[in-house]
Formats: C-alpha cells, sequence, structure tokens
C-alpha cells in the first residue's frame, strides 16, 4: 500500500502517522470506494443528468428555430464536451480521494487521513462518539456517520468529503461509501460499546432522524 500512497511514505502504518501507543489495538481500516464516492459526494449522475437535459433543451430550441436535427446535433457539440470534461475531473477527483483516504478504527480512536494537496490526520477519540448511523448505497457499500458529544465540534470543510452531507452547521464525521458496510457497522457498535462500558461512564443517545434505530446498554446508539 504504500508504493501507492507516496505523499504518505512517512506512515509507519498506512492510515496513522505514528505506532499505536501500547495498549491500543488496531480493529479495522478501509478506504472509499471510488464509483461511490464519484456519485455521492461528487454527484457525478446528476452532473450527467444536468448537461443531458441542457443538450436536450438546446436540440429542440434549435430545431424549433429552424435548424435540422443534424444541425442542431452539431451545434450542441459543445455542450456534450464541456459535459464530458466535467464529469472526467470530478471522476478523477473522486479516485484520487478514495485513493488518498484511510479511516482507521482502533480500540481508542477513529482516524481519519485524506487529502489532495493539503492531507489532513484526524484523531476522534471513541469518548467524543455519541451515536453512528448507517446508510447503505450500491450494492454492499455504505457509509457510517459519527455522532460528536457536543460541544466538541468538528469543521465541516476539515471533514469534507468525509462528512454526512447537508450537515454544515451541525457536522458529522462520516465513513463514506465503505465497502461491506453492515459488518464495519457492527465492529463499530461493538467497540463503540466495549469503550462505553470500560470508562463506565452516562452517555447520551444521539437521535436519529432516519433509518431502523439500534440502542445498546451503553446509551449509545447505531442506526440502519
Amino acid at each position: 500500500m504504500n508504493g501507492t500512497h507516496d505523499d504518505f511514505a512517512f506512515e509507519p502504518v498506512p492510515g496513522l502517522p505514528e505506532r499505536l501507543p501500547e495498549g491500543e489495538t488496531l480493529l479495522w481500516q478501509g478506504s472509499p470506494e471510488w464509483r461511490s464516492l464519484a456519485r455521492s459526494a461528487f454527484h457525478t449522475r446528476k452532473v450527467a443528468l444536468y448537461f443531458a437535459a441542457l443538450i436536450l433543451w438546446h436540440c429542440v430550441s434549435a430545431v424549433k428555430a429552424g435548424d435540422t436535427v443534424a444541425a442542431a446535433i452539431l451545434s450542441a457539440l459543445p455542450l456534450l464536451a464541456g459535459g464530458a470534461a466535467a464529469l472526467a475531473i470530478l471522476t478523477l477527483l473522486a479516485f484520487l480521494y478514495a485513493r488518498g483516504t484511510i479511516y482507521t478504527l482502533t480500540t481508542k480512536r477513529f482516524v481519519f487521513r485524506s487529502g489532495l494537496a493539503l492531507p489532513i490526520t484526524l484523531n476522534l477519540p471513541l469518548a467524543l462518539i455519541d451515536g453512528a448511523a448507517m446508510t447503505r448505497s450500491a450494492k454492499a457499500a455504505g457509509s457510517i456517520a459519527l455522532t460528536v458529544a457536543k460541544p466538541n465540534r468538528v469543521a465541516f470543510l476539515v471533514l469534507w468529503p468525509n462528512a454526512r452531507p447537508w450537515r454544515v452547521l451541525d457536522p458529522q464525521p462520516t465513513l463514506r461509501c465503505i465497502p461491506d458496510v453492515e459488518a464495519v457497522a457492527a465492529l463499530v457498535a461493538r467497540t463503540l460499546e466495549a469503550e462505553a462500558g470500560a470508562v463506565r461512564r452516562p452517555v447520551r443517545a444521539a437521535p436519529m432522524p432516519t433509518g431502523e434505530v439500534m440502542a445498546f446498554p451503553s446509551g449509545r446508539t447505531v442506526a440502519a
């Protein structure tokens, strides 16, 4: 893996800026599936539909104005080229972000390593996590959004694209578009329960707006 992440060759373990301290165990690592990331974070399908509608409108307007169908299609080629270029750029960005992102779960924390020009590593202790919400996408891929206990907060722009969509004012760090998401969600639930039980502290249950909520004795919640 190090050979495919030249900017992170300094990492002793891919995805981690330093070796884990004694007593902390690596439980799971994963990266976004780039095709799913392109659709959900970079909205390639919506962009494709937008350009398709724009081209169709242009062609219909041109024919109504007196152009032949062939001439209308020919005049729409710049729009087609612009749409193809936009989709190519968005797809490339999704691929690069997925390639440079590693999510890590340990017995003590989540670690988000992501970014292109300015890569960052975000450490999120399990003690700050109130709950987790799972959403499924194509096939077995999906995302897991984490609710951070208030008054703690992580800036949306620091997180993106590893943030729950449309939660700008109340950002939620999110493991986005990960394969086999149900198995990972189950591991996250067990890990949060174990951490809460180990420190024997009350944990506020975070309400989840959608999904089937599964409650645990610790008070944490995981929504599917």
